[in-house]
């Protein structure tokens, strides 16, 4: 059987780490771990990656027997002069190396923007305008913004399909 770690205990970042892993590997039990991200409760640019590889890390650090350790942070990222969600995936196997995947992007309303370079997380914002509480262990913010079309753990199968892109092609990466 083949463990994988997750970096955190919400429910979705578990759920989406099962899936994807279970598309390409039989037998994959799927746990998570409250680990520390070492960056700000909001990233923004590259302390998403950080975040990420910081999560994955951490749990290596640890090993529980695992096979893989993945971690997941959702930040914020300017582009093209706009602010977009992404969310940045780095799943790292028991000898350290490493692979990324990320979310699609999608774009942020300015005043929300504003919010979270002062430094309010994206999931309480959601609350606020879903008039809801823990949305980030629901559909997140992805889920309030497409009307329930795409959910928080949809949003992160593909980024974490994306990062193991490098360990189901071994001999072209490593």
């Amino acid at each position: 059987m083949m463990k994988v770690l997750v970096g955190s205990r919400n429910p979705v970042k578990v759920a989406a780490t099962k899936e994807a892993f279970a598309m390409f590997f039989d037998n994959v039990d799927v746990s998570g771990m409250v680990v520390d991200s070492g960056v700000p409760a909001q990233p923004v640019g590259t302390e998403t990656f950080v975040g990420a590889e910081n999560r994955a890390m951490e749990l290596r650090t640890r090993n529980q027997n695992a096979d893989f350790f993945v971690g997941i942070e959702g930040g914020i990222i300017k582009l093209f002069n706009r602010w977009f969600v992404s969310g940045v995936m780095c799943i790292m196997d028991t000898s350290g190396i490493k692979g990324y995947g990320c979310t699609p992007l999608f774009e942020l309303p300015s005043h929300i923007t504003a919010k979270l370079l002062h430094g309010v997380e994206l999931g309480d914002v959601i609350d606020d305008l879903a008039k809801e509480s823990n949305t980030k262990q629901k559909q997140g913010a992805v889920g309030y913004f497409t009307g329930g079309v795409m959910d928080r753990k949809r949003y992160y199968v593909d980024g974490l399909i994306a990062a193991l892109i490098p360990f189901l092609n071994r001999e072209l990466y490593f």
